[in-house]
């Protein structure tokens, strides 16, 4: 997982609260469980006007117009600002691998989905909760300024505005740990490699007959 430190991105917004994982991934796409591939059908049935399945070539596909993904100015963007409760329904790990093949590295909204949040972390992204009268103002900023990006920073944990303002925000400590050092739980468990290791070692020396099979 790639270390996570700092990033200055486009926004783009999903003006819509209680959005549920199967409408940012619906579940027919759920037939992999490689990370990556998931990015052109995110949001699928609100992108599309056809009905997706998995395999398609979305360039033959009919774009729904105004819709936010489809708008020239949002390309490239990597932090979406959404309503509250974003990400909730079922606990797929897809949602988050979609918006991150998509390009986004930065979510902002008043709430998460519990468990959508802690996929989302665990995946080298940052879910920020900000109160909702800030997420009110970044709305507005976002739909009057085309272009309009923000500069987020874990270690001071801030998001800066355009006009040098910044916002704080709170993150768990061993999480904010994790994305600063990109580790995933495969690197957690790696990190402490030699100690596993001399376990085993020492398992062996008194438990022989449980490895017995191994040799």
């Amino acid at each position: 997982m790639e270390p996570f430190i700092s990033l200055d991105g486009l926004v783009v917004p999903i003006d819509r609260a209680n959005v549920d994982t199967d409408a940012i991934i619906p579940k027919q796409f759920m037939k992999s469980i490689r990370r990556t591939g998931f990015g052109p059908n995110l949001f699928d049935e609100w992108r599309y006007l056809d009905h997706g399945e998995p395999g398609q070539d979305v360039s033959t596909r009919s774009p729904t117009p105004g819709f936010v993904l489809n708008q020239p100015r949002y390309q490239g963007a990597s932090i979406l600002l959404a309503r509250a409760n974003f990400g909730c329904g079922s606990s797929r790990e897809h949602a988050p691998w979609a918006l991150h093949d998509w390009g986004i590295r930065v979510l902002i909204a008043p709430s998460f989905a519990d468990i959508f949040h802690g996929n989302c972390l665990k995946n080298g992204m940052l879910p920020i909760v900000l109160a909702a009268r800030e997420i009110d103002a970044l709305f507005a900023d976002v739909a009057a300024a085309p272009g309009f990006r923000l500069h987020v920073d874990l270690s001071n944990q801030t998001v800066t505005r355009p006009d040098g303002r910044t916002l704080g925000f709170g993150i768990d400590p061993f999480r904010k740990h994790r994305l600063l050092n990109g580790l995933d739980d495969v690197g957690l468990t790696l990190a402490r490699a030699t100690e596993i290791e001399a376990y085993e070692k020492r398992r062996l020396a008194v438990e022989p007959w449980v490895f017995a099979d191994l040799r």
